[in-house]
Formats: C-alpha cells, sequence, structure tokens
C-alpha cells in the first residue's frame, strides 16, 4: 500500500514536541510536551485528510473511518486523494492552511515533504498528524532522523505486524514439513520507507526464532504487485535449484506479486508459503477453491486507523490533550477459512 513518486524538495522544519497522553493503543510510548502554537478551538473544529493512494482499498476503509468518526464527533472532514504525487501533497496542505483547516492528518506518498509539510503546518498554527506512514520534520528520511523529530503518528506497529507474520509463517513452515535447506525465504519491500523496515525486520526475526537455519533473500521493490512480481520473478530464476518458497513484505502487494511470480514460474502452490499483510489483496486468493500459495495475511483495518486518527486531532484541537507519539490500532491474521467472518473487505 505504499509506492513511490518523484522526490520533492526536503525545506529544514520544525522540531514538532509531541506530548502526553493516554493513548488508544498497545505497545506505544508517549512523550511530554505539546505544541503550544496551536490553540484550542472553541467552535466547529474543521480537519483535511489527506491519502496518498486514495482509490485503494485500505485507503478507502481508512477514510470511510474517519468520515463515520467526523460525523459522530460532529467535526468538518475534508478528505483529498493525494495519489502519488509528492507535488500535490504540498499544495493540498498549502490548500488546507488557505481554507482554515484547524487540523491536517496526513499519509505522505513521499516522506522527504516531511520538513516542508510540517514547516507549513508550523507557520500556520496548524495541528499536524501523521497515520500509517511517518515524517521527519527534520530531513527527507524517517530511518535517519532522531525520535523526538518523528511527527505524531496513529497507524500500526510494524515490528508487531511483522512478529505476527514471521510468526504465522513459521507455523505453516512446521505444517509443510520442508527442509531449511532447499528453501528460501523472499523479503520484499520499498527499503527506502521507515514502517516497511520494521515490518520486514519484525518477520525475519520471528521466523528465524521458529524456523533457524532457512536462507533469506531481500528483494527492493516499489511496493506494487507488478513491481514486486518483475523482481521476485528475476530472484526466482536467479535460484531455480529452490523447491520452496516462503514470501513476505511490507504489505498485500508485495505479497501478491510474490505468489504470482512463482506460480507463473511453475512452482505449485504446496511449494509456497505466502503470508500477506493487510488482507485486502490476499483474501481474493480465497474467493475460489483453487490452491493458491497465500497462506495466510495480517488483517490491517483502516477503518479503525482513520477513526483513530480524526479522534486524536479531535481531542488535541476541542481538549487540548497533546499527541501521543505514537498510538496503534489492532490487527487480526486470517486465511481462507477465517477472513469473512473476520470482516474483511474483498472488492
Amino acid at each position: 500500500m505504499l509506492r513511490p513518486t518523484t522526490r520533492a524538495a526536503a525545506a529544514a522544519g520544525l522540531l514538532l514536541s509531541l506530548g502526553l497522553m493516554t493513548a488508544c493503543s498497545t505497545g506505544q510510548e508517549s512523550v511530554a510536551g505539546g505544541d503550544a502554537s496551536v490553540a484550542p478551538v472553541s467552535g466547529k473544529i474543521s480537519i483535511t485528510y489527506l491519502q496518498k493512494q486514495g482509490d485503494q482499498e485500505y485507503f478507502v476503509g481508512e477514510a470511510a473511518g474517519a468520515k463515520a468518526k467526523a460525523a459522530e464527533l460532529g467535526v468538518d472532514l475534508k478528505v483529498v486523494n493525494l495519489g502519488s504525487d509528492a507535488n500535490k501533497t504540498i499544495s493540498e496542505v498549502q490548500s488546507a492552511v488557505a481554507q482554515k483547516s484547524n487540523g491536517v492528518i496526513i499519509v505522505v506518498p513521499d516522506p522527504a515533504v516531511g520538513p516542508q509539510v510540517v514547516q507549513t503546518a508550523r507557520d500556520a498554527k496548524v495541528a499536524l498528524l501523521t497515520s500509517d506512514d511517518q515524517i521527519c520534520s527534520t530531513g527527507p528520511d524517517p530511518a535517519a532522523c532522531a525520535k523526538d523529530d518523528l511527527v505524531a503518528r496513529i497507524g500500526f506497529s510494524g515490528q508487531q505486524m511483522g512478529t505476527e507474520v514471521g510468526k504465522r509463517a513459521g507455523e505453516e513452515f512446521k505444517k509443510a514439513g520442508w527442509n531449511p535447506a532447499d528453501t528460501r525465504v523472499i523479503s520484499a519491500w520499498k527499503q527506502d520507507v521507515t514502517v516497511c523496515g520494521d515490518r520486514v525486520k519484525g518477520a525475519k526475526e520471528a521466523f528465524n526464532a521458529a524456523v533457524p537455519g532457512v536462507q533469506g533473500i531481500d528483494v527492493a521493490t516499489d511496493n506494487t504487485p507488478t513491481g514486486a512480481q518483475d523482481k521476485i520473478a528475476a530472484t526466482v530464476t536467479a535460484n531455480a535449484g529452490v523447491k520452496h518458497w516462503v514470501v513476505w513484505g511490507c504489505n498485500d502487494e508485495n505479497v501478491q506479486g510474490g505468489v504470482t511470480a512463482l506460480q507463473n514460474a511453475g512452482i505449485g502452490a504446496d511449494n509456497v508459503i505466502g503470508v500477506g499483510l493487510g488482507a485486502y489483496l490476499a483474501c481474493k486468493n480465497w474467493t475460489g477453491n483453487k490452491p493458491t500459495g497465500m497462506k495466510a495475511a495480517l488483517f490491517i483495518n483502516g477503518k479503525d486507523v482513520g477513526a483513530l486518527a480524526v479522534q486524536t486531532m479531535y481531542d488535541k484541537l476541542k481538549n487540548g490533550k497533546d499527541f501521543p507519539k505514537e498510538a496503534f490500532a489492532p490487527t487480526t491474521m486470517v486465511d481462507a477459512t477465517t477472513w469473512q467472518s473476520a470482516g474483511v473487505t474483498c472488492n
């Protein structure tokens, strides 16, 4: 669900101080302080929610959750699809400021715009919150950012999600009874996206703890199904002697691309263990009766993130509650037998 864009010029930004509050999440820490430049709102609150890839299933759900929560709270909410355009990101933040939005929630197409987004919000005294992906207030790369310079984020714990994926992959491996010597693990992700690195790291650590001795192959992708398919197809060709494959990645797109590449290479579903992350693409493999290499997926519900982001912004603007450093929504592992009862939307 993360895709690349043209890099925007990164301007020096503001160090956002993040506040202390009790977050509706698990495993996160909060920090002292707050953004004193953002005044509480006494009248109707106006929020702009800027999303990358707004037509993708996860983000459609996120927008729906945000709208439902805004209606419940009496908030004026505008949702904007940024697509994958980093330049549009800046212009839409400026437009939100011009339209007197009290707060901006943003999922950036490219983290390089972070400092400019932060600077624009600071200058206008508009509250800024990110969802899903991190941005840094002082540089283009969140991975190289000081912890206190990361903008407050609502989403999922990358490490926790990756751990669940790796654990399930290990369970599937043991159930299959494969030999580590003729098995390879493909980790596919866009390697400049911080949350992707967290997810993959968590998956590797959990899987290796359960199943030691399986060789891994890192595959750099653009986080799209076709991009992952092309890169993984080349990897499979270069490792023609491998009998069994385990595939995980940053998102469903990477795993779906990998499963498709392996299928096209003539590798049967019984020799593939794909564990998706999102479930919005993985579920399509389970709608028929055909065997599939997509064995499971971690369901991340965008509706939960959208609702929590709006609630968190509302609490800041209406009640003066400082943002948490991070707040996490829940996740659920699903497969062909459980995805429907779990509430996965599969279009």
